[in-house]
């Protein structure tokens, strides 16, 4: 298999796109017959990182490698930075606004979820700077 990169800019000015890049990459994961359990693990990472995005950091870009033993998954943004990343891994730990806990978002389990879907997951943050999580599933 030769390897694809896709690329989604996350525009957080409309909160009912929150979720399209996820959904996009998961059809074009289907599209290349990866397993279902390797398209579902990719779909449920992607989808959490993209509504962090939308929460916390004002929008960013998703990059998606595929190669023939791994999906690399990077999202990238420019938000404010995450203060300790150890806290915001644990369950139920939540910045998210009362705004965006109204409409469902914002419980805590983003971060823990796309550990748990994924093979690795790196977080790079600075406070003022933003945030680089890169997940990895591979492919068996």
């Amino acid at each position: 298999m030769n390897s694809l990169e896709l690329r989604y800019t996350v525009d957080s000015e409309d909160f009912t796109l929150a979720g399209d890049a996820a959904s996009r990459i998961k059809k074009k994961l289907k599209r290349m017959e990866l397993s279902p359990d390797i398209v579902r693990r990719a779909s449920i990472s992607l989808y959490e990182g993209e509504i962090n995005m939308f929460i916390h950091a004002s929008g960013g870009e998703i990059i998606v490698t595929v190669s023939s033993d791994e999906i690399k998954m990077e999202l990238v943004d420019r938000g404010p930075g995450i203060e300790d990343v150890k806290l915001a891994m644990r369950e139920g730990y939540s910045m998210a606004p009362d705004n965006v806990r109204s409409l469902g978002f914002g419980a805590g389990m983003g971060l823990p979820n796309m550990k748990k879907y994924t093979d690795e997951l790196e977080i790079e943050s600075e406070v003022g700077v933003g945030t680089t999580v890169t997940m990895k599933i591979y492919i068996r």
